[in-house]
């Protein structure tokens, strides 16, 4: 029994699915609830506390209602899927529909489409017919965000303390460097929701509906309505050029033949028709009967159903996983366990040294003044400038190598990465056809067959394909002379993609009689081509040709999908001779009588670069795996020829059977991938980072690309690629080489080296220096340094730092992945942190018992050693840091870094025989002082290379 309500569409299901339940009766909402601040703060926490990264395991459960309902509908009778959607307003009674059921053959007749005022009420209850339900943000929104930050805030009150110490250039720097930080995440930011945005572009178009009109006589009208203004149980009509706007049932259909490329990534078509029920062992996108949004008609005519709009679509599960924020990286997760340390650090020491000065010296001011200078200190003022420094430069680089870089942080993800997720077409293959044989219907080389395609693509002048040029090219190098002069054409039957074939006309007066008089040539789709044939050519037999009999038939077919499976794409040619009639155009028929001469392969032969490109990568570690839409064959084939290893393959149809555990250990071991829909190259790259743990990078072009170039670590596009495949990209190539993504690896994990260098280096030297403050000021019972001292000093120190960009990496280290250690840092701090503070205690001691410090309580002398011994220290301990290697005698920095060393230092030392430095109340030190840094100098380095090696023995990597 069924009921159409008038208030609400009910979609009644007569199996055990509850998609009445699930879907249609409580579809998802297409409205925004406005939620009081409360209840969004509760929800914003609810999310950060259980938030959990998507492991590409299983479906979505929008995902699974969707594709659920699309089989229900396509395994139901047409008449059927009026009943689901409420499309008529017609026969709402119980006996009407029952004469329905008996007298399916009018049904055209009375499923006459909705009434204008019907469907502006499901407009209103539905929402726009646009595939995303996204708010996207204001600009504000996310200026606000980006300035938000930890480690911005952190940087903007260690601002005002500065300037509150009166220390106007440090305050303004920092300034500087929070205005940096907050203008490239907001740029970022911006760019990627105006992707997401274009998004709903994509299917914008005209749409021809058939609706209802009149209170008392109903009359059917077929009108023109936005795909916007599409809603479910609308009968849309369509003809080649036209997008589907919306998930359809096909209600009738003529030769319509539909492309997918869209979704599917293939440039092959796809037939379908409304005359078909399926079962659920069809893959969703090889459903015949259901088309889907987005999708576009190539020829043939029909009309449909619109079963689906809006949020509701297939598409919608694409889309609605676009512009959400990717999780933080490891870098940003360990930058932000930096700043709560050093949040911690600052409360607890600053907080310590602040009491210990009031109490010695019992005056507030400087106590306050000094404790905002050690706050300073300890932070690492420079690290946004650096960070942001490295990845320019390396953008630069990368510019230089015909690369366009979007996000800046893609290039230290470059440097991390060890996967690379590419696609076959026009990536590993020149995305162009050539011929590679021509062959009669046993396999044999046949030149026959040859000719007379040459012939018919010599000859067509309509539609001409990157086919026919390769039929001539193979014909022209080859030196074949086959003598096009000697031939007429007569007439052209061109392709279509109802025939799906090509034939021509000509007339010759060869003198060989197998040569001479009129003949149809014709070439084509095999099935097509073997259906207007009745005769087969066969050299075994005196006469020539044979009866056309399904043992050929079926040997033939055998012999195509053997060269399918070789990744070869097959073309038929055939034959028929005329009578003299045929030149006025008179009884051109191509069915019957034609012979069937052969096959023509073809193939789209990789690129002779990409073979290379791939084993460097694999030198550095980062493991290919293709993810195409294309046949598996082709993809095997193609992947075999450039050295990818093909031994654990796949298909999107096989991998929709696994289970969710089965599906991750397939995904980390298989290397092909193939006929994969877009959401299926998703839950791969998803896969591949939260189960395997991998960085992964996506090189894609295509909008069925968009998914897996947004979860990407790495989202890598050509210039040639279409508009949401650039936006959604981090990196642009302006060639299709793979070899520049070689140089963009060694220019990411070039950039990572740097930057690590200065986020190791400066934590140590800004804690060890802060921790001998405190051990000094306990120990002296006043200031080591004065607040105007200890900034000058950071001041200095961090100026020296900005060339650690132009510094270069050991070969070694740029030979394999780096990433982010969890543990790595905080072990290299406990290990390499007490060699600073030992040396400062050291000079401490040296000071104390050689000079008598303690006794002549002369504080601009120890102020001024201190100053020199401190500002020395973390000048020369990027030197120690920077490589694995012996500093200076194995390895030695670039000249930026050496030039920087050298001025700072020379700067240092001087400033105490300065103007400048009687005004900061330095005094001048005597010769000995100097020759004991050194020695101090000397032991520093050897005790710090000592530590080193035990650190590397044991933890097996140093930066």
């Amino acid at each position: 029994m069924f009921f159409m309500g008038r208030s609400k569409i009910s979609y009644m299901v007569p199996d055990s699915n509850n998609i009445n339940q699930v879907l249609v009766q409580n579809p998802p909402s297409t409205t925004t609830h406005q939620c009081s601040f409360p209840t969004k703060l509760l929800l914003l926490l609810r999310r950060l506390i259980h938030s959990k990264e998507a492991d590409g395991g299983s479906q979505s459960k929008e995902e699974e209602r969707v594709c659920s309902w699309l089989y229900t509908l396509a395994h139901s009778q047409k008449y059927i899927a009026f009943e689901y959607v409420a499309s008529t307003e017609r026969g709402k009674s119980t006996i009407f529909f029952i004469l329905n059921l008996l007298l399916e053959n009018v049904f055209n007749k009375v499923f006459a489409g909705l009434s204008f005022t019907e469907a502006e009420r499901r407009l209103k209850e539905n929402g726009p017919n646009v595939p995303l339900e996204y708010s996207f943000p204001r600009w504000w929104h996310l200026l606000w965000n980006s300035l938000f930050h930890p480690f911005n805030m952190i940087l903007i009150v260690l601002s005002a303390m500065s300037f509150i110490a009166c220390d106007d250039a440090n305050g303004c720097i920092m300034l500087i460097l929070v205005f940096i930080s907050v203008a490239l995440r907001f740029c970022q930011e911006y760019s990627s929701s105006k992707a997401a945005m274009k998004l709903s572009e994509l299917v914008r178009c005209p749409v021809k509906v058939q609706r209802c009109a009149g209170r008392v006589v109903q009359r059917e009208l077929i009108v023109q309505v936005d795909h916007r203004d599409i809603v479910p149980g609308d009968i849309v009509i369509f003809e080649p050029g036209d997008l589907f706007p919306g998930d359809v049932r096909l209600l009738s259909s003529k030769h319509l033949v539909v492309s997918q490329a869209s979704l599917t990534g293939e440039s092959w078509t796809t037939e379908k028709t409304a005359d078909i029920r399926e079962d659920q062992s069809t893959p969703l996108l090889d459903l015949k009967n259901i088309c889907f949004m987005g999708t576009s008609v190539v020829s043939g005519t029909g009309t449909g159903l619109v079963v689906s709009t809006g949020s509701n679509t297939y598409m919608s599960t694409m889309f609605s996983k676009v512009g959400k924020r990717k999780p933080p990286d490891d870098f940003e997760k360990g930058l932000k366990w930096i700043f709560y340390l050093l949040i911690s650090v600052m409360l607890v020491l600053v907080t310590i040294m602040f009491l210990t000065d009031y109490l010695t010296s019992l005056n507030l001011s400087n106590s306050i003044l000094f404790a905002i200078s050690v706050a300073s200190a300890l932070n690492p003022q420079m690290l946004p400038l650096i960070v942001n420094t490295c990845l320019a430069k390396g953008a630069l680089a990368m510019a230089k190598d015909k690369c366009i870089v979007k996000s800046l942080t893609a290039i230290r993800e470059m440097g991390s990465m060890d996967i690379l997720c590419i696609d076959k077409t026009g990536t590993l293959t020149m995305n162009r056809a050539i011929m590679v044989n021509h062959v009669d219907s046993k396999g044999m080389p046949q030149e026959q067959v040859l000719r007379f395609a040459f012939l018919n693509s010599y000859f067509k002048i309509e539609q001409k394909y990157p086919l026919d040029d390769a039929i001539l090219a193979y014909v022209y190098t080859n030196g074949l002379k086959f003598q096009p002069s000697k031939w007429r054409k007569l007439d052209e039957i061109p392709f279509d993609f109802i025939r799906r074939r090509v034939s021509v006309i000509l007339e010759t007066n060869e003198r060989q009689p197998q040569f001479s008089g009129r003949f149809m040539v014709t070439k084509g789709a095999l099935l097509e081509v073997m259906r207007v044939c009745s005769y087969i050519a066969n050299s075994d037999k005196k006469e020539g040709i044979s009866i056309f009999s399904s043992e050929d038939y079926k040997r033939i077919l055998n012999l195509s999908e053997e060269l399918s499976n070789e990744g070869l794409r097959v073309i038929a040619v055939a034959i028929k001779k005329l009578g003299e009639e045929a030149s006025n155009g008179i009884n051109t028929s191509e069915k019957g009588d034609m012979i069937f001469l052969g096959l023509i392969t073809f193939f789209d032969p990789p690129k002779a670069s990409a073979k290379e490109a791939l084993r460097r990568l694999a030198e550095k570690g980062v493991e290919a795996k293709v993810l195409t839409g294309d046949s598996l064959s082709l993809a095997t084939r193609v992947c075999t020829e450039v050295g990818i290893r093909t031994s654990d393959v796949i298909t999107g149809p096989e991998i929709e059977q696994l289970d969710q555990e089965s599906f991750h250990e397939t995904v980390q071991r298989a290397t092909v991938l193939a006929r994969l829909t877009p959401t299926q190259k998703l839950r791969v790259v998803q896969s591949l980072q939260t189960v395997g743990k991998h960085v992964v990078g996506f090189l894609g072009d295509g909008v069925n690309d968009s998914l897996a170039l947004d979860a990407a670590n790495v989202s890598i596009s050509v210039d040639s690629g279409v508009a949401i495949a650039k936006d959604m990209a981090d990196i642009i190539l302006l060639e299709k080489d793979l070899n520049v993504l070689v140089a963009g690896v060694e220019h990411g994990r070039l950039t990572f080296g740097n930057t690590m260098k200065y986020v190791k280096m400066s934590v140590i030297a800004n804690l060890g220096g802060v921790i001998s403050l405190l051990i000094a000021i306990l120990f002296l019972k006043y200031e080591p340094l004065t607040s105007k001292q200890l900034l000058t000093q950071n001041l200095l120190y961090s100026v020296g730092q900005i060339a650690i960009p132009w510094d270069k990496m050991d070969g070694e280290y740029v030979k394999s992945p780096q990433k982010w250690s969890e543990k790595g840092l905080p072990m290299f701090i406990l290990w390499n942190g007490p060699v600073c503070t030992l040396c400062d205690v050291a000079a401490l001691l040296f000071l104390w018992f050689y000079y008598n410090i303690g006794a002549d309580l002369d504080e601009k002398f120890f102020h001024s050693a201190w100053f020199i011994e401190g500002l020395l220290m973390q000048t020369l301990i990027i030197h120690l840091i920077r490589t694995d290697k012996i500093p200076f005698i194995q390895d030695i920095a670039s000249s930026p870094v050496m030039c920087s060393t050298l001025v700072i230092s020379a700067i240092g030392i001087a400033l105490p025989f300065t103007p400048i430095g009687r005004i900061m109340e330095f005094t001048l030190l005597p010769f000995s002082y100097f020759g004991f840094l050194l020695i101090l100098f000397l032991g520093y380095f050897v005790l710090g290379q000592l530590v080193k090696r035990l650190y590397i023995l044991l933890y097996k990597r140093w930066l």
